[in-house]
């Protein structure tokens, strides 16, 4: 019986991962100049999914210089019901090479570089429609309304001449949120749903908030069974 517990433990986690996220990469060149991506992102808490939390934004590749790279980005807020208001208030992304400074103009004109997010963590830089601070958990009181949308550009700079620029860990920041009960704040993560340029994963899945302490206990759990040496004869088929 209990060599049974531990596989049915594991597989117990890996089937509470329905609502995986995913870590979707893109990697742009020279070569990619006015070519475009669209990023869906949904909208979760440590707790986890909020239904009909979600967003759009599509970005465009429109400029390159040795050391910096700008892209035009266009944000829509497509939330729906049981979300009767929300507010996206900020985005931003992980980038390799890192970023050695950022600038934005339009709907999101703030910029803080390597600031935590709630329920995300770090990451290299976001950009905000508000709020003059170092960080991507606030966005002061702007940023794009429910059904309403906004568009700008943004310039990442680099220490050192590069040819190649891959962003990951697409978020978005959503804030002045009715409709999810005691909920006003939340983020979501992006999946790239259509690219004419550039080259792009199908996404890495990514346990949403809560479910790695299950994941990790069924792997574990495994893990710790196989290391354990078993005292029972072991018979071989002749």
């Amino acid at each position: 019986m209990k060599n049974r517990i531990l596989p049915v433990l594991a597989a117990a986690a890996l089937a509470a991962l329905p609502g995986i996220a995913q870590a979707d990469v893109i990697t742009l060149g020279n070569s990619d100049l006015n070519k475009s991506f669209t990023v869906d992102y949904n909208g979760y808490t440590g707790s986890g999914a909020i239904d009909g939390l979600a967003s759009q934004i599509v970005f465009t590749l429109t400029g390159t210089t040795a050391t910096s790279y700008t892209l035009g980005y266009a944000v829509t807020n497509t939330s729906g019901a049981p979300i009767t208001d929300s507010r996206v208030s900020g985005f931003g992304f992980n980038t390799d090479p890192t970023i050695s400074g950022a600038s934005s103009t339009g709907t999101y004109s703030v910029t803080a570089l390597n600031s935590n997010v709630p329920n995300v963590g770090s990451v290299d830089v976001c950009f905000k429609g508000g709020g003059g601070t170092n960080s991507c958990a606030g966005g002061g009181g702007g940023g794009v309304g429910l059904g309403d949308s906004g568009s700008g550009t943004l310039t990442l700079s680099f220490a050192s001449p590069i040819t190649s620029l891959t962003l990951s860990d697409f978020f978005a920041r959503y804030q002045s949120i009715s409709g999810a009960g005691a909920t006003t704040s939340a983020v979501g993560s992006g999946t790239i749903s259509t690219s004419s340029g550039g080259s792009s994963s199908g996404g890495t899945p990514v346990p949403e908030p809560g479910m790695f302490g299950l994941f990790a206990l069924g792997v574990g759990a495994l893990m710790l069974r196989r290391r354990r040496p078993s005292s029972a004869p072991q018979f071989v088929a002749a």
